[in-house]
């Protein structure tokens, strides 16, 4: 059943084309896999599922409900049920803890269960009050990880949840990843890393200048070579 459908989704600041006439379909507890260069539009794709942009033209539907349009309020309960965890994630000056729970707090809610089981299921049981600005790369993003995680989404949106971290963190934000999906939650998943895709993707969205240029299972969208010309040599397949 689906969760999330994009209908002619385009996007553009000014002259400039970002996303052209995305259709795209993306089921309850499914990972998607997001794939392209850098320019493609994945992050703005994201975005705009996030409802923190609007498309220049085109519709979303989320769980059966038009959200593109709706007013600001309605928007704030559809993305309730959604988190997103940037490429980049800013961590207040504040300790772990208070990371993790900023979002119950601004929902007027104060569960610290909450927020142990959070850490827990990243790995982050004892950090509790650690100042987060003086984490390592992996250890900041599995803290957003749990930060959003807390939440309980319905739908959680990663923008190269791995990059820059070591094998260590990248596997240990797999293993969250998988054990995220396999409890019913719809991952889409933005990332240059083409095997994190091949393994823990059960789709894959190819984007070439800001276009659909290839949708299917990893075996599927893998034995294309045309579609993976947006990547380098370095991180093609063999």
């Amino acid at each position: 059943m689906a969760l999330l459908e994009l209908k002619g989704i385009s996007k553009s600041y000014g002259e400039a084309k970002i996303l052209e006439e995305i259709d795209l379909t993306v089921e309850k507890g499914e990972i998607m896999g997001l794939i392209g260069h850098t320019g493609s539009g994945k992050t703005t794709l994201l975005r705009l599922i996030d409802l923190l942009e609007r498309p220049t033209s085109g519709s979303i539907v989320f769980d059966g409900v038009l959200v593109t349009d709706l007013p600001e309020k309605d928007k704030l309960k559809a993305r309730r049920r959604m988190a997103m965890v940037f490429q980049k994630p800013v961590m207040f000056r504040a300790s772990v803890r208070e990371n993790v729970s900023f979002g119950l707090k601004m929902r007027g809610e104060r569960k610290e269960e909450k927020v142990r089981e959070a850490l827990s299921a990243v790995g982050l049981l004892g950090y509790e009050s650690r100042d987060a600005s003086t984490l390592s790369g992996g250890e900041m993003q599995r803290t957003a990880l749990a930060r959003a995680l807390v939440l309980e989404p319905e739908l959680l949106l990663l923008d190269e949840p791995t990059a820059n971290l070591d094998p260590k963190s990248a596997a240990s934000i797999d293993r969250i990843i998988q054990e995220t999906s396999a409890q019913n939650t719809t991952v889409i998943m933005a990332t240059h890393n083409m095997r994190q895709c091949q393994r823990l993707a059960h789709r894959i969205a190819v984007l070439k200048d800001g276009r659909l240029a290839g949708l299917g299972r990893p075996e599927d969208i893998f034995s294309q070579k045309q579609l993976l010309e947006a990547f380098s040599e370095q991180e093609a397949l063999p």
